[in-house]
């Protein structure tokens, strides 16, 4: 039963989250924390029509998982009706070299369309999962995967059939190593005779093989002690390379998580990820297979550059381990086009990197000597970017273009294979090219660029030989908040992906004339008319000054239109989330509802700030690896500054200053109110990392090496470990099914604090909840609780 004190402070609380602020349209938490559905559903695929004539986009439905697909002609949106769908394609589509053809992947089928007659033919019916589609050499066929399995699809014959079939098997005919059957053998006439014949009728066939392409291939048989991760078909159908690995290697003690709220009505257990360091990556190994003879070779990776040094090595020493002999173990790395052939099958490029991360090279593979030729090296005492890791070849089928961070930023570089010529910078300068995509003939690349504001992206071009050897690089769109990007068949328009502070992913088209934009035809407003119609406060984009020297940092600023002249106003801080993120960009925020949260709480007299500290993506390699052997230190200097510049700029209450975010921003909370208890006096950690030794080994080798050999790194970066000082309000709330950050994080914390004889903290548990909360009813329980928390203690009484 409520107490009258307690339904007195419901009713206060429900009608303070009501109030107005002065320049926008209230919002109560209970409508900031409904499903996002409220707001319009975001455009999410979109593509042009084979002739470049319409749009189409998918939509999900209100209310509802199903997604709809709709076209836009006319500068109007109708639904397409499902009997129109067989003949429309999607956004997944591979071009062939004159863009006269197109493959379209549309529900796990395989299509080819002429763009000439717009005759669509189906390639594929009911097949598993088909990835990797292109064409070959000629282009009178069509290549794909099913699974580790390549086919072939030849246009002229309509036939389908397999183009190489490798097995992670012995080969069952292969002789065995046996004294017992090579003394049968030698001593029985009878079994020398069967087994010649054998011989002799599979020589036959793999003759016939060789000189009937009507015939499927044999398999080829990698050995039983090896999986396949991964593999690629040159398009000349002549080379295979294989990615293995080690079978049965070890991969560390997964963790058992409990569920305790389930149908069964019993607890439960799920398997989950290991933690960093119980086990390294298991290295890959590249095979190549030459199709017409079965002959496996496997690739060395002695050629790499610095393959051989150890950069750990002093750590490994001062922790009394055994130094690495040999080459340091190393994967085929970059995606989904970690290999990549040219369009004549002449040459392939494969990017690899250093299990330890401090490398990534791209190397060109001499197929007839199975042996690596190194074209890059990007080398990094820290650690190697993990994105903006897009490369290939030109037309010319001679010239790798690649993304590099060897500036300091990610930039667009080319490289004449075949030549000693050093590679050429088609963009330079501070700030970062990521998702290029070349125009069919190679002459032109277009970029995501933010050449005028970290946070501001726009589509760039630059020719790939400029005037006077001097590239152009020239914004094509103005739309301040471009996310993806897409080239029409005839390369005259962009279809542009572009979103706002409050607009959720909409679609434009751009027309292009040499290289060069035009105005932008917005297509799509899918917001609904209440949330559109809503006045909301604008972020101003703010930098501020660091006391690291150097650039400042950039943050998001939510206050009121007008400062009452003489006030204080209490200070929160937000923290985003994945440590490599940007949320201080004119996109729309990952963060949306807690943008509503912050119109919330400048509408109850707070001041907010949301910066992109050091470790934040779109700032360069430096601002990315400031946090190595030290996650929380440089990003904790940056929020103090942030505090400052609050206090001195915008009528910030330095006596009341509270700071809150979720994963990333949850382990920042704790460092904040530990490391800083005199200067933040409250904090909402959600589902935050108290101790980096119980996170994945991809995300937090890169930043800490592995506790092993790099133990003073785990325990200066870790939240429990300063929980001795903790003096302010905290809340921890966290979702007990997290398959990310474990649950276990935070009960750790709460029982060291617990043994301290800490108060003024609570733990907030979320019995069907992940790490990223789907319920409304969730994420309003763990947002009141953050507001009543700044409200009882940063707002003087």
């Amino acid at each position: 039963m409520r107490t009258p004190a307690l339904t007195l402070f419901a009713a206060s609380f429900a009608a303070l989250i009501a109030l107005p602020a002065a320049a926008s349209t209230p919002i109560t938490l209970d409508q900031a924390m409904s499903h996002p559905d409220w707001i319009g559903t975001p455009v999410e695929d979109a593509w042009f029509s084979w002739d470049g004539k319409q749009v189409y986009y998918k939509q999900k439905r209100t209310g509802s998982p199903v997604r709809d697909v709709f076209e836009v002609a006319a500068g109007q949106a109708r639904l397409v009706a499902d009997a129109e769908l067989p003949k429309i394609d999607s956004a997944d589509v591979v071009y062939n070299r004159n863009n006269s053809r197109m493959l379209v992947l549309r529900n796990n089928d395989l299509f080819e369309r002429d763009l000439k007659s717009g005759q669509l033919v189906q390639v594929t019916r009911g097949a598993s999962r088909i990835t990797a589609a292109q064409y070959t050499a000629d282009e009178a066929a069509v290549q794909y995967r099913i699974g580790n399995d390549w086919y072939v699809w030849d246009r002229a014959s309509r036939v389908t059939g397999p183009a190489a079939l490798p097995r992670a098997a012995k080969d069952p005919n292969a002789p065995e190593d046996d004294p017992y059957r090579s003394t049968e053998l030698r001593l029985i006439e009878h079994l020398k005779r069967q087994k010649d014949d054998r011989d002799a009728l599979r020589a036959r066939t793999d003759e016939l093989r060789r000189a009937d392409a009507s015939m499927a291939p044999s398999p080829v048989y990698l050995g039983d002690k090896v999986t396949i991760e991964g593999s690629s078909l040159s398009p000349d159908g002549r080379w295979l390379l294989v990615v293995t690995a080690a079978k049965g290697a070890d991969k560390g003690r997964a963790g058992k998580m409990p569920r305790y709220v389930n149908e069964s009505g019993y607890e439960e257990t799920e398997d989950v990820r290991t933690r960093v360091g119980r086990n390294m990556p298991v290295p890959h190994a590249l095979k190549l297979v030459n199709l017409r003879t079965n002959k496996v070779q496997d690739i060395a990776f002695d050629a790499l550059p610095g393959v051989n040094v150890d950069p750990l090595a002093e750590l490994r020493a001062a922790a009394k381990k055994d130094p690495l002999k040999g080459n340091r173990p190393v994967v085929v790395s970059g995606g989904r086009n970690a290999i990549d052939w040219s369009a004549n099958g002449a040459r392939v490029a494969v990017m690899l990197r250093a299990v330890d991360n401090k490398d990534r090279w791209i190397a060109s593979v001499d197929l007839g000597a199975a042996k690596l030729q190194p074209l890059h090296r990007l080398t990094d005492g820290a650690w190697v970017n993990y994105d903006n890791v897009e490369f290939g070849w030109l037309p010319d089928n001679r010239t790798l273009w690649y993304l590099s961070e060897e500036s300091g930023y990610s930039h667009l570089y080319t490289r004449d294979s075949l030549s000693a010529a050093a590679p050429r910078a088609l963009t330079t300068g501070k700030w970062e090219a990521s998702d290029v995509r070349w125009t069919y003939d190679g002459s032109t690349a277009y970029m995501l660029c933010n050449r005028d504001n970290p946070g501001d992206y726009e589509v760039c071009a630059v020719n790939a030989n400029g005037a006077n050897g001097a590239p152009e690089v020239r914004e094509v769109t103005k739309l301040d908040g471009v996310e993806k990007f897409a080239l029409s068949p005839d390369e005259n328009k962009l279809l542009v992906h572009w979103s706002s502070s409050y607009t959720p992913i909409q679609i434009a088209t751009v027309p292009l004339s040499g290289g060069r934009g035009g105005e932008a035809s917005k297509l799509t407003d899918t917001r609904t008319p209440e949330f559109r119609a809503r006045e909301w406060i604008q972020p101003q984009y703010v930098a501020v000054p660091s006391s690291a020297g150097g650039d400042p940092v950039w943050a998001k600023l939510y206050r009121p239109a007008q400062l009452e002249p003489g006030k204080k106003y209490p200070v929160v801080m937000f923290v985003h989330g994945a440590g490599y993120l940007q949320n201080v960009s004119h996109r729309y925020p990952n963060y949306f509802r807690e943008q509503m949260f912050h119109n919330l709480l400048v509408q109850n007299g707070y001041v907010v700030l949301d910066m992109d500290f050091r470790a934040s993506k779109g700032y360069g390699s430096k601002w990315r690896t400031a946090i190595y052997r030290q996650m929380g230190h440089p990003e904790l200097e940056d929020y103090i500054d942030g505090v400052k510049y609050m206090v001195n700029q915008h009528q910030g209450d330095a006596a009341n200053v509270g700071i809150y975010g979720g994963s990333y921003g949850g382990f920042m909370t704790f460092m904040a109110l530990m490391r800083a208890p005199d200067t933040f006096k409250a904090g909402a950690a959600l589902r935050p990392v108290t101790d980096w030794t119980t996170y994945n080994h991809e995300y937090t080798a890169n930043i800490l090496n592995t506790p092993d050999i790099d133990p003073e790194a785990y325990k200066k970066s870790s939240p429990i470990e300063y929980a001795h000082n903790l003096k302010g309000h905290l809340l921890i709330s966290h979702g007990m099914i997290d398959d990310n950050v474990f649950y276990q994080d935070s009960v750790r914390m709460a029982q060291r604090l617990i043994e301290m004889k800490k108060d003024k903290w609570e733990l907030a548990s979320y019995p069907l909840e992940r790490h990223g909360y789907v319920q409304p009813e969730a994420w309003y329980d763990q947002y009141r609780r953050i507001y009543e928390l700044f409200e009882r203690s940063l707002k003087q009484k």
